[in-house]
């Protein structure tokens, strides 16, 4: 039987008039990895701080066993900025004691990318005080991880870490003995390491079997039978909850409900989005051109972070961008920006840009751009218009807007300087959709975001008739409102990967193994070198694999209206036997088309 490691009773925790909780009791077990979720100000982080002894209840209490092993990830380190790397980490081992050790190699290797830690001027002998918040939190991540622990309880620990970061740390979370109590809003990480999930909402916690997918499912069938006043949020959960049945793959090893029960509960949802329709709409509204690049290259200052770059973005294409950090995802948005401001006049280092005229760009920025502090939310939001058409005949005012995106009536007359981070990413984010753009720019739109306003904001996109480009490091987010998904791998080109972000992770563990020295294996004397392709060849060879790209998306789009019309027409066996004809047709083309991708790729 497993050993109860933490208690709490009938806790309950009041902030000036708010109870953020009220007479919760919950436990953790040996063997437990509970997710945490919830809006941002429900207590989440309080729920997890008492947990961890580190703050007080007003009633109630919480009860740690004899001799527990504690590890804390809060939001702010406690490390010494005097002290280096190695001091903070490592402690006093010595250099082949450490070394020896397949633990810290595994956690170095996983969170900074090498055993030499890349990115750290002096490596492990670097001092901590200058560095960034989200270097300090990379530290204080691995310290934690090195050591041995019963319970480990973290805070946001995929903050700052890459699409790769998040999916070792997933890995090594799932390996590891210790009992786990984690807050996250990343939905892929909460699927892939938890089992059990505890929801904070309005001062009580819900708990629920299984990771993100079984909550996703559990929250609704309650919410469907609790109340009828809860149907736009009711709505939302089940929409969502079908694109995790429909979409991409099985989310979850261990499915803790009926797959019957599930089917039932979105029988009469419809897909997330109307690709189709969506693209009659966009092509109305954008013509044939948005963004043509033309053997482009693209600088940050001195560096040069793309070179020979041949691709187009049309009108309709929701693409979704990863690579490593310094890549240059984020410098490729600025100079398509930059080139949209002043319509083709502002050219990057070398190429053309041509730019639709009919363009209407929104950009979202990391940085969260300052409004009047004085300002309320409503009037924030009514500066930039007072109605916006959400297309296909959906109109909200500013208000409405306000409220999807979890601003009551109340908060909307909150000054702006009284808004937490999130809140102000919130409206933010808000303020770009009602100006009415045609083609959005989302550069990491999930920061500071609770799992509920990234399912209102998906929403909202879903039915958002454009060209939109995501660089996210959460993959959920990625795959829930993109259809394609392009890479930035260091080498200064910009790949299709048609298998997604795991594709991605699996070119990148390739590109890691063939830098070790270790792993490259000699090549046999007297073979023949491969030929070297010249840079006309490697030109040649990008502007067939654009063409190549526009064609599977072709394949793609005709492939998904096949399935429908063999679903449609299932009792017509005649007619589903030319289109099954049809559809094994297609899918041979579409092999050939993808082995001819693989080969000039290589060559480009």
């Amino acid at each position: 039987m497993a050993v109860n490691l933490v208690n709490v009773e009938q806790v309950s925790k009041v902030y000036g008039t708010r109870a953020l909780l009220d007479g919760v009791s919950l436990g953790v077990s040996e063997g437990d990895r509970i997710g945490v979720v919830g809006r941002n100000g429900d207590g989440k982080t309080t729920l997890i701080r008492m947990l961890a002894k580190l703050e007080d209840a007003d009633t109630g209490r919480v009860t740690h066993n004899g001799g527990l092993r504690l590890g804390v990830l809060t939001q702010h380190d406690s490390l010494d900025p005097k002290k280096t790397i190695r001091q903070e980490v490592i402690g006093d081992l010595a250099d082949h004691e450490w070394a020896g050790s397949a633990k810290i190699r595994d956690v170095l290797t996983g969170l900074f990318g090498g055993l030499a830690l890349p990115g750290f001027e002096h490596g492990l002998d670097t001092v901590i005080a200058p560095l960034s918040g989200g270097e300090r939190r990379r530290i204080a991540l691995a310290k934690l991880l090195i050591d041995e622990q019963d319970l480990i309880v973290l805070d946001e620990p995929t903050n700052h870490l890459d699409v790769e970061g998040i999916s070792w740390l997933a890995g090594h979370l799932r390996t590891r003995r210790s009992a786990l109590v984690c807050v996250t809003h990343d939905r892929w990480f909460l699927d892939q390491v938890c089992t059990r999930m505890w929801d904070v909402q309005r001062g009580a916690v819900h708990e629920y079997e299984g990771g993100y997918s079984d909550y996703v499912f559990a929250r609704a069938e309650r919410e469907r039978i609790a109340a009828t006043e809860e149907s736009k949020r009711q709505n939302l959960m089940r929409k969502e909850l079908a694109w995790l049945r429909r979409g991409a793959p099985a989310r979850t090893s261990k499915p803790r409900y009926r797959i019957e029960a599930a089917n039932e509960l979105i029988a009469d949802v419809p897909p997330p989005r109307d690709t189709s329709e969506l693209m009659k709409f966009a092509n109305a509204r954008l013509g044939k051109t948005v963004f043509d690049l033309e053997d482009v290259t693209v600088q940050a200052g001195p560096k040069t972070l793309l070179t020979h770059l041949t691709w187009q973005l049309g009108p309709g294409d929701r693409v979704g961008l990863v690579g490593v950090n310094g890549a240059g995802k984020t410098s490729l948005l600025r100079a398509l920006a930059e080139a949209a401001r002043t319509q083709g006049d502002e050219q990057p280092a070398a190429g053309k840009v041509v730019v639709g005229k009919t363009v209407k760009l929104a950009y979202l920025s990391q940085e969260v751009s300052e409004l009047n502090p004085n300002l309320r939310v409503l009037e924030a939001v009514q500066q930039v218009r007072d109605r916006v058409d959400l297309g296909k005949g959906r109109e909200m005012t500013a208000g409405q807007l306000c409220e999807q995106f979890g601003f009551t009536k109340e908060k909307q007359w909150t000054p702006v300087g009284d808004l937490s981070g999130g809140e102000r990413r919130r409206l933010q984010i808000l303020r770009l959709l009602m100006d009415e753009p045609n083609v959005l720019f989302l550069d990491e739109p999930t920061n500071d975001l609770d799992i509920e306003t990234l399912t209102q904001l998906e929403d909202l996109l879903d039915g958002w008739p454009g060209s939109m480009i995501v660089i996210s490091h959460d993959r959920f987010f990625i795959e829930r409102t993109t259809d394609k998904v392009m890479a930035l791998l260091g080498d200064r080109a910009l790949r299709m990967l048609p298998r997604g972000i795991d594709e991605y992770l699996e070119r990148r563990q390739r590109m890691e193994e063939e830098s070790t020295p270790s792993a490259a294996a000699p090549r046999t004397s007297g073979a023949p070198a491969a030929p070297a392709v010249s840079a006309q060849e490697a030109r040649a060879a990008k502007k067939e694999l654009q063409k190549v790209e526009r064609q599977l998306d072709k394949l793609s789009t005709r492939e998904t209206a096949l399935h429908k019309q063999i679903a449609d027409n299932a009792t017509d066996f005649e007619k589903v036997a030319g289109l099954d004809a049809e559809l094994r047709e297609l899918v041979t083309e579409r092999d050939e088309l993808e082995m001819r991708w693989l080969e000039l790729a290589e060559d480009a």
